[in-house]
């Protein structure tokens, strides 16, 4: 009888690699295994392929498994890292072609002068928007991302060195540098930083992030965004506001591009403004989630758009909750942009979201 062969590919290789190193460093180090498994019954309009509706995996945040650990080594020192991988569970397929640890791979040391920390890293100017400006935390139909470029090197730097401060009275700041390490040194370099404050009620935070392309481009290479985003706690209602100046080339790269509503194509921003408003509040059985948001393209094209969103979180328990959004845009001028969620950026103006999130 010929015995059975099983073929593993490559990806799983790599897992197991990375679920044995996990499980070998446990004697050394304080290692935790953690994940989001997220999943919703999207529904999208308004765009040229008509009314879409889908499974959709990571709507609220995107579906994810990691491994954080961190090691004493005495003297108020610690060496941490972490390892994220992002999946689909809507397919079982990981969320990138090819890599493995896509959502974050970086080690570092972390003492009384802070934390340094080199790898492939979320941006300063990314944790601003997500954790201090939107209320919906850039995921859900209602997503800052609607009009807000937070995708790309705005989110997440290869090849990076960053550093914290410590917290002194609520006030701190971060650093990122991000080598290209292209064939010139310029080749899609990236640098960026914060200044935050949150004490009490107030939680403010003012960001920049500057990134080259690869490759020169006309009128330059350079894109700059600087955000101020802050939030306030009344207890009854939390107070979220946004503001975001785009300057220079794929400083605002739409989150769709393919002319997702036909005629003439839709030219990303070169020089924009974004206004965001929000709150979060606790209402019967859950909380309710609420922005609007306004776009100023002060090009040529003009291509100006207004949205919102709403949202309502229902718990099931501390890790478990249901989910309802909404969102809406309303583009001036041929501009093209999409309701998009954590994961997806939307093939039309109108999205709809029902879903459940799991955290562990």
């Amino acid at each position: 009888m010929k015995k059975a062969r099983i073929q593993l590919g490559p990806q799983f290789g790599l897992l197991a690699l990375g679920l044995l190193g996990a499980a070998a460093a446990q004697a050394q180090t304080n290692v935790t295994i953690y994940g989001i498994m997220d999943a919703a019954l999207v529904v999208e309009d308004g765009g040229t392929a008509g009314r879409t509706t889908k499974i959709t995996s990571g709507a609220a945040s995107a579906s994810r498994i990691g491994f954080r650990g961190t090691e004493d080594l005495g003297n108020g020192l610690s060496a941490f890292f972490t390892l994220e991988t992002g999946a689909k569970i809507d397919t079982g397929t990981l969320d990138a072609n090819n890599t493995l640890f896509n959502r974050q791979a970086f080690v570092g040391l972390k003492g009384k002068a802070g934390a340094v920390a080199l790898g492939r890293q979320y941006t300063p100017w990314h944790n601003a928007l997500a954790q201090v400006g939107d209320p919906f935390s850039t995921g859900y139909a209602g997503s800052s991302k609607n009009l807000i470029a937070d995708n790309g090197a705005n989110v997440r730097s290869s090849n990076t060195i960053t550093y914290v401060s410590p917290n002194v009275n609520g006030a701190f700041f971060e650093l990122a540098y991000a080598l290209g390490e292209g064939a010139s040194s310029a080749d899609g370099r990236q640098y960026g930083g914060a200044i935050g404050y949150a004490r009490g009620p107030l939680n403010a935070r003012l960001a920049y992030n500057s990134k080259n392309a690869e490759t020169p481009q006309p009128g330059g290479r350079r894109g700059r965004n600087t955000l101020l985003a802050a939030n306030y706690d009344l207890k009854w209602v939390k107070l979220y506001g946004a503001f975001n100046v785009d300057k220079g080339f794929n400083a605002a790269p739409l989150g769709n591009p393919n002319n997702p509503y036909g005629g003439v194509k839709p030219t990303p921003s070169t020089d924009g403004r974004e206004v965001l408003l929000g709150l979060s509040a606790p209402v019967p059985g859950g909380t309710l989630l609420a922005s609007v948001m306004h776009k100023d393209d002060r090009t040529a094209f003009n291509q100006d758009a207004n949205a919102w969103g709403v949202g309502y979180l229902y718990p099931l328990s501390k890790r478990t909750n249901l989910y309802a959004a909404y969102g809406h845009i309303d583009n001036r001028n041929g501009a093209g942009y999409t309701v998009a969620n954590n994961t997806e950026s939307g093939t039309g103006n109108t999205g709809y979201n029902l879903g459940i999130r799991h955290t562990f």
